[in-house]
């Protein structure tokens, strides 16, 4: 990623991007070293995700899951249309 940041929109897709890819059932942890985050990160940019509406968390035994909502489903394949619109213009995500 030649030293920069990742910005907030490319972490969410991280995240989404993961859960999605995981059959729509993931663990934390497995989100975390997917996504590439600490825990401290995770668990705040989980949070902002479950309070908008982008992801649900369930348990299963005693295990946490998380899984995309409608609306992030959405937002994938908005984001996907809006990153083929900016590398048509030359423009950076």
């Amino acid at each position: 990623m030649n030293g920069q940041r990742r910005s907030t929109m490319n972490v969410i897709l991280d995240i989404l991007r993961t859960i999605q890819l995981s059959g729509n059932r993931a663990k934390p942890t497995h989100i975390l070293y997917k996504a590439n985050l600490s825990h401290k990160l995770l668990k705040k940019y989980l949070a902002m995700l479950l309070t908008n509406g982008f992801i649900e968390d369930f348990t299963d035994g005693n295990r946490i899951y998380y899984r995309l909502t409608t609306k992030g489903q959405e937002f994938i394949v908005a984001y996907k249309k809006m990153e083929k619109l900016a590398i048509g213009f030359g423009l950076p995500i």
